[in-house]
């Protein structure tokens, strides 16, 4: 049975170098993860076929599970702790720009909100852009980069006052900088999962952000890194908390060549997880993807999309 509850914040942040021991799962324990799968239709159990993933590595000595120590959560588990689900009044996805998004700077709002349509399967609407002057947000110019950023808790406060009646979650997305602290250097992302309520920044993801020359393909590289990001912490959302078991797009992250290796879909153990929240046809979802990946002309997942399209439709 879905339940509500009740969690504390999640955040993705650069981490300290604290070494901590993590053992890569067996076969045995990915299986255990993903859960019985001998109820399920003949199409969810090809989705789930472990063998079709790839399962997590031994971590480097600067990535997440390296310095972050994390247990993991199996379909069970998630099932057990209770989770929040959209209903019929709360079914919709807002998305607020606080701040510009550039036209050949930034990753096009259109696009991803498109994207978000399609990997959760739910409505997704685009709000009026918020001017960053226009409100109490605190700033602070940052010590190292010497760029302006905005307190996440003063973001999260306006946005517990802006969430729709009809909305399951509003995410401000910008350009702009964040901090969660003083004592911090900067952070990603933060989401209230109670509140259904979260900020994301993109700053960092683009190389003239630390005085580098952007790349022929930059607008490219940030919409994947964008669109990234958002579906990670949108997933934390609906209780999914991070991957420890495969190679999957909720692997914590600790610096930008971890992020940018994992993948952009969810392994077989997350991807149960968001089906039983949300309850979408996950051959239709595929599709809607796959029209996504090409419309963005991002190669390597409408190959990995039409193969498991090409499994799952087989006779």
């Amino acid at each position: 049975m879905k339940t509500k509850f009740a969690t504390a914040i999640a955040v993705l942040v650069l981490g300290g170098l604290v070494i901590m021991a993590f053992t890569v799962p067996t076969k045995k324990k990915l299986v255990e993860a993903i859960g019985s799968v001998g109820k399920l239709s003949k199409t969810m159990q090809l989705a789930l076929d472990p063998a079709d993933f790839l399962p997590m590595n031994k971590p480097g000595p600067h990535d997440w599970l390296a310095n972050h120590e994390e247990f993991g959560q199996t379909f069970d588990e998630y099932v057990q702790e209770g989770f929040v689900s959209p209903d019929k009044q709360r079914k919709k996805i807002y998305l607020l720009p606080i701040g510009p998004f550039a036209k050949g700077k930034s990753p096009s709002k259109k696009k991803l909100q498109q994207f978000t349509a399609a990997y959760f399967g739910l409505p997704v609407v685009v709000l009026d852009e918020i001017p960053v002057s226009g409100h109490s947000f605190t700033t602070r110019i940052n010590a190292y980069t010497k760029k302006r950023q905005i307190l996440t808790h003063d973001i999260l406060k306006l946005l517990r006052k802006k969430l729709p009646k009809d909305g399951f979650c509003i995410l401000a997305i910008t350009m702009e900088d964040l901090y969660p602290d003083p004592d911090w250097n900067f952070v990603f992302g933060m989401a209230s999962l109670y509140a259904r309520v979260g900020v994301f920044s993109f700053a960092r993801y683009d190389p003239a952000f630390f005085g580098q020359a952007r790349a022929k393909n930059y607008l490219d590289t940030l919409l994947r890194r964008s669109c990234k990001v958002l579906a990670h912490e949108t997933a934390h959302m609906f209780g999914l908390q991070h991957c420890i078991y495969f190679q999957c797009l909720i692997n914590g992250s600790n610096h930008m060549q971890e992020s940018d290796s994992r993948p952009i879909h969810l392994c077989p153990v997350c991807l149960r997880k968001l089906q039983y929240n949300i309850e979408f046809d996950v051959v239709k979802r595929y599709q809607k993807l796959l029209g996504f990946y090409k419309q963005a002309k991002m190669q390597a997942e409408v190959e990995w999309v039409t193969a498991r399209l090409k499994k799952l439709t087989a006779k």
